[in-house]
């Protein structure tokens, strides 16, 4: 349920509650009874009229509005396995020194760097043609300016 606030005095207005003030700059005031309205139309100050909840506000008396406690969960972190590796062996890596976990990373680049260097001679040694060998010429099978 929508509730409004009074235009004068704050206080809370239900649905089918209260009337609206237009203002000649199209501003709408919603207010709770005829009082709030004609204080309002009057230019009372509600700061100064004693029911008002600002003048309550300003004057720190008993609080007219509930404030709301929000209660905070206390956040658990978990550690969980995912696909490709065991909690087990999460926990392994982290226990491993830097060094040690830098020197079996770059034990693993070399062998990499290794590997593609002897795919790319193996892929050298398939492509090249003999010395006397006659190319052939590439005869694309569409014409250049079909549908003409």
């Amino acid at each position: 349920m929508k509730t409004e606030l009074c235009g004068f005095s704050l206080r809370k207005i239900y649905p089918g509650h209260g009337t609206a003030f237009v203002a000649k700059d199209s501003k709408a005031y919603p207010f709770e009874n005829r009082k709030s309205k004609f204080m309002f139309l009057r230019k009372r100050n509600p700061r100064e009229i004693k029911w008002t909840i600002l003048y309550r506000r300003l004057h720190k008396k008993k609080q007219t509005e509930t404030k709301k406690t929000t209660k905070r969960i206390a956040i658990v972190k978990k550690q969980r396995a995912y696909v490709g590796a065991s909690l087990e062996a999460i926990k392994q890596k982290r226990a491993q020194k830097p060094e040690a976990r830098e020197a079996a990373r770059l034990a693993a680049l070399r062998e990499v760097k290794r590997k593609k260097a002897q795919k790319a001679k193996n892929k050298d040694t398939t492509k090249k043609l003999p010395a006397g060998a006659p190319r052939q010429k590439v005869v694309s099978k569409t014409p250049k300016h079909s549908g003409r």
